[in-house]
């Protein structure tokens, strides 16, 4: 069911020769989108997904995860049951380790928003490290080298400490508090969310939305909340709260605000691999795209480049229809190679590196079937895959895609966890009876691909 009203690009004053060089951009810089949405004066104007990818079809968010939390944040505080200046100590002192330092002591509310809490890295692996059961507490031991407040440092454990005292002090779940003051009443819901052993969100990272959703979210920002939001949270957390580190570039670079980034134009949500919203107020634009990118400044700096100059200034009926039979083609090549039906092969798994998907010395098999393959991958996994198109199966819970053939005595598979930026590529050379298997961009939570694909949605390492 759509949320947003749709029009054609030159009824919002939108180029529609501007989105096509948009796209030849992201084609020529080999930018792997997932997804793209393009919203003017309220109305999706131009919308496509790269099959396997889908518009029904959550997609990982990553960090842009944070600022839905930063919302959550800004919701509790307009009912008065939070404060800026509120102290991690205060809000939840059971949780605080003995021998706090002083400056741990002294974080507040508006230092965990605009990430200025004195931490001089991400703390988040020596927080865990440090405290494997309680990140929070393990948050407060980190060496804290800065004051409070004093520069800027990117920190994801910040925005799990935010969830948390959230959580105390309206004494709702993250997740279920968003549901029923956000999600819902924007007619999104409901969202999917990695969770901790615990039952708890992350905060900063594991909400799963449809391309619709993020765009839906960025048009409630453009419009300062509406009735859902405080206009004055909106406005605050969106503006530039602190300059970033010089080590940053472009857009990231010009400032960071309540969980939010300022940018050349408007602001955005970013989410690690290109999962971004962008907002542009007095452009009355919101683009949201979903991808799997190394480089997250390329969207952004086409955006600017090819996008906005064609902002008022429409183009002809015959241009809008060139650029919608454009965005339903939009397709991720498939295996190239033969079906060569009938034919079947088993190998060793050799996994050197640390990031390999699936662990060294398993039996991986191609089993023929009549119009595609099981690919048995060690004794927990199989994996359907067919040729020429995309087989879904859901091996453990969570739903894969593969498209496979034959290349010669060498099979190549790609295996796409499809909620998600990542795919592994197997590759199985029959003549020596070995495979290898990468993951085109390793996510950040573990490499391990079986934890990837079970329900619930739970990928931490410390996941019981």
């Amino acid at each position: 069911m759509s949320v947003l009203p749709r029009s054609a690009p030159a009824a919002a004053g939108v180029s529609s020769r501007a989105i096509g060089a948009l796209l030849d951009r992201l084609e020529a810089r080999s930018v792997e989108c997932h997804s793209l949405m393009v919203v003017r004066r309220g109305s999706v104007v131009a919308e496509g997904w790269w099959t396997p990818y889908s518009a029904g079809r959550p997609h990982l968010l990553y960090s842009l995860t944070k600022s839905f939390t930063s919302v959550a944040v800004g919701l509790a505080i307009a009912d008065g049951l939070l404060s800026l200046d509120d102290r991690v100590v205060d809000v939840l002192p059971d949780r605080v380790p003995a021998g706090v330092s002083e400056r741990g002591s002294r974080v507040t509310v508006h230092h965990l928003l605009s990430m200025t809490s004195g931490h001089a890295t991400d703390s988040l692996t020596e927080a865990w490290q440090q405290e494997p059961g309680d990140l929070l507490k393990g948050f407060l031991r980190v060496p804290f080298a800065d004051e409070p407040g004093e520069r800027h440092t990117y920190d994801n454990a910040t925005t799990y400490i935010l969830a948390r005292m959230v959580e105390r002090v309206t004494g709702r779940d993250l997740r279920d508090l968003l549901e029923e003051r956000l999600f819902r009443p924007m007619g999104i819901g409901p969202a999917e969310w990695d969770r901790l052993a615990s039952g708890a969100s992350f905060g900063f990272h594991g909400l799963h939305l449809t391309t619709e959703a993020v765009a839906a979210f960025g048009e409630l920002l453009r419009r300062e909340g509406g009735e859902l939001v405080p206009r004055d949270w909106v406005r605050l957390a969106t503006r530039k709260h602190i300059a970033c580190l010089p080590e940053a570039d472009g857009d990231f670079f010009l400032g960071y605000g309540y969980q939010f980034w300022t940018a050349r134009h408007g602001y955005f949500g970013n989410g690690t691999y290109g999962q971004q919203c962008l907002v542009v107020p007095e452009h009355d634009l919101v683009v949201a795209v979903t991808a799997a990118t190394t480089d997250e400044r390329q969207t952004l700096d086409a955006i600017g480049e090819c996008l906005l100059p064609g902002l008022d200034r429409a183009d002809s009926p015959r241009d809008d229809e060139l650029l919608a039979a454009r965005l339903r083609r939009l397709t991720l090549p498939m295996v190239a190679g033969t079906a060569d039906p009938g034919r079947s092969a088993e190998a060793k798994l050799e996994a050197r590196a640390a990031d390999s998907p699936l662990p060294d010395g398993i039996t991986v098999s191609v089993i023929s079937r009549y119009d595609g393959w099981l690919l048995s991958l060690g004794p927990e996994l199989t994996v359907e895959a067919a040729h020429g198109f995309w087989r879904e199966s859901a091996p453990l819970g969570r739903p894969v895609v593969a498209s496979a053939a034959w290349q010669g005595d060498t099979f190549v598979a790609d295996i796409y966890v499809i909620t998600t930026p990542h795919r592994v590529r197997l590759v199985l050379d029959a003549a020596a009876g070995t495979a290898v298997a990468t993951w085109n961009t390793v996510p950040l939570t573990t490499p391990d691909l079986i934890r990837h694909l079970r329900a619930p949605l739970m990928t931490r390492p410390d996941v019981a």
